[in-house]
Formats: C-alpha cells, structure tokens, sequence
C-alpha cells in the first residue's frame, strides 16, 4: 500500500494541558470533537512539561498541537511549548490554544504564532474549523 504523504493524510493533532492544571473535563471535549471530525488524536494527558509536549509533537511527527490552560501559565507554559518545537526542527507544526486567556496577551501569543486563543463558550465547530484552516495553511507552505 503507498504511503501518505503530509499533505494528503488525516490531521494528525497532539492535544495537551501543558504545566501543572488539573481540570480535564475540557480538553477531553475537545480531543472527541477531534476525533469526530476525522482527526487523528494523540492525547498526552495531565501535567506534562513543556519540553515533554514538543518532544511528543515531534516524534509522532503531528500537524498541530492544541493546547488548553485554564490556571492562568499560558503565558509561560505555551511560548516553552513553542520554543521548544522550534528547537527540535517542528517549526512547521501549528500551535493553537484555548483556556482562560485575558485580551491582552492574545496579541503577544499571536505573535509567537500561537493562535486560535478559545475560552470558555467557543463553539467545538469554530475550533475544529480553526485547527483545519492552520494545517492546511501549514501544507501549502511544505
């Protein structure tokens, strides 16, 4: 059987609560939306680092990361996350986040390239809609 290439297999998505928040309830929503919409999902499950999430990105060789804080280290936890993919050659993997993100810091993590930014009422079909878009942007550019 051939195989894939990057631009024609499904979206390969990690999804990961990065840094020390417990509350799953969410993010496990999120990884069925994922998964329902065809997706493959890889989920790292509670309290991993940074550094473990990017290392798992880039190993499961994955198209986005979707990350969800709801304990306020977003603005440590998901520029470590995207630094480090940067270090370890997953420049090309799409970062997107959701959580409880204050309006002033969603322009300094666009900036980095983290997008999307979700909280709390974002529909499931604007995420999911959100994460196509990025990989396919992020296709074209391969």
């Amino acid at each position: 059987m051939p195989k894939m290439g990057r631009s024609t297999r499904k979206i390969r998505i990690l999804v990961a609560k990065p840094g020390l928040d417990g509350h799953d309830r969410g993010v496990l929503v999120l990884a069925r939306a994922f998964r329902d919409a065809g997706m493959e999902v890889i989920y790292i499950g509670l309290l991993p680092s940074p550094e473990e999430v990017a290392q798992m990105a880039v190993d499961e060789d994955v198209d986005v990361v979707a990350l969800s804080l709801l304990n306020g280290a977003h603005m440590t936890a998901f520029p470590k996350v995207k630094k480090r993919l940067d270090a370890l050659g997953g420049k090309r993997i799409a970062v997107v986040g959701g959580g409880i993100i204050p309006d002033e810091d969603k322009p300094k993590l666009m900036k980095l390239g983290i997008t999307g930014l979700f909280g709390p009422g974002s529909s499931l079909q604007e995420i999911v809609e959100h994460v196509r878009g990025r990989v396919e942007r992020e296709r074209r550019r391969d």
